[in-house]
């Protein structure tokens, strides 16, 4: 799950870049919501993918300063 604010829509922003077309998947206003919301949206992802019998995607390691 990647977090950043953004200016142009002024809130929080999260994605799974692991799952292919979610690269904004939810966003919230403070950094708490974005990260409940983030939860509940990867949330949703598993069970879609269990659902359909899709293997679930191998999740990168992403290095940031």
């Amino acid at each position: 799950m990647i977090t950043q604010w953004s200016e142009e829509d002024n809130c929080f922003l999260v994605g799974f870049p692991d799952f292919l077309g979610q690269r904004r998947r939810t966003h919230g206003d403070t950094y708490e919501a974005v990260v409940a919301n983030g939860i509940e949206a990867l949330e949703s992802l598993i069970i879609a993918y269990e659902a359909t019998g899709e293997l679930l995607p191998e999740s990168t390691v992403c290095n940031a300063a």
